[in-house]
């Protein structure tokens, strides 16, 4: 795992993290880790399937408009690439 080193954190941050971390059982350390992962993870992760499937919903697509789509879809394979 890395290690980070934050340098000239202000004593009120500072403060206020051990408040927090001691209000969450936790060291200091365990709570900017915490506050880390919060900041660049999205608390509710994008599935694409349920995006595509509610933007299917929104702009009227029916399961008829699916149908036609999969008859008139080309089925050929695709060729693959050639590296020569």
């Amino acid at each position: 795992m890395s290690s980070i080193t934050v340098r000239n954190v202000p004593d009120e941050v500072h403060r206020a993290l051990r408040e927090q971390a001691a209000k969450h059982g936790r060291s200091v350390e365990a709570e900017i880790r915490d506050i880390l992962e919060r900041a660049v993870k999205p608390a509710r992760r994008v599935r694409l399937g349920d995006e595509l499937a509610a933007l299917g919903r929104r702009v009227g697509l029916s399961n008829e408009d699916v149908e036609v789509l999969e008859r008139t879809r080309d089925k050929t394979p695709a060729e693959p690439p050639r590296f020569e």
